[in-house]
């Protein structure tokens, strides 16, 4: 004969509400669309070399893009990865402190990092319908501004969220995951750069 369980048993109020890493389905979630998007990166970047392997001139009848502000960028973009990666600890710990002051300092990165953007569409000398090449080099460069804002401006809700209360678990597993993010965001301008500033210049 079967024993209906204890109500001892059936109390699940104890659990946590949250988890951190791979025991999150938010973190699925982020894995998942870096999956995506950075097959979208690769399909792009892809495309502008085989454009550049059937083109007689490559860049088509322009100089290349101006290396200042995409260097600067570049540094810009990989110093961050060190604020970004203290906000994932400190969320991690429940440092509520630690986030806020980590979470602004990456924030500031950021809109530093899309002010000079500004500056480097000014010196790709091409515009976006001029050629295959100026098409390629703007889509690539555009889409890449587009995740960059979108996680501004989600790093811009954090912040305020932590700043204004209240603050639950959930919040920290949020940082956390947007840290993730951020990672991909980073790391996938290098290959962008190297394809923009000096797939014009190689050979």
């Amino acid at each position: 004969m079967n024993r209906a369980p204890s109500q001892r048993s059936l109390d699940v109020s104890r659990l946590p509400s949250y988890k951190f890493g791979h025991h999150s389905l938010m973190w699925w979630g982020t894995l998942g669309m870096i999956a995506i998007e950075g097959t979208v990166f690769a399909l792009v970047i892809m495309s502008y070399f085989y454009l550049r392997s059937h083109s007689s001139a490559w860049p088509m009848s322009v100089l290349p893009p101006d290396l200042l502000w995409g260097t600067v960028n570049t540094l810009v973009m990989v110093a961050s990865a060190v604020p970004n990666h203290l906000a994932k600890k400190a969320a991690e710990a429940h440092d509520a402190r630690g986030v806020r002051l980590w979470v602004s300092v990456a924030l500031a990165f950021g809109v530093v990092f899309l002010g000079v953007r500004v500056l480097e569409f000014a010196t790709l000398n091409v515009r976006w319908d001029s050629s295959a090449y100026g098409s390629v080099v703007w889509t690539l460069l555009g889409f890449h501004t587009a995740h960059l804002a979108t996680d501004v401006a989600d790093t811009v809700v954090l912040a305020v969220l932590f700043f204004t209360g209240p603050i639950t678990g959930k919040r920290f597993v949020d940082v956390s995951e947007n840290a993730m993010y951020w990672y991909f965001v980073v790391w996938v301008w290098l290959p962008i750069y190297f394809t923009i500033y000096w797939g014009a210049r190689a050979w």
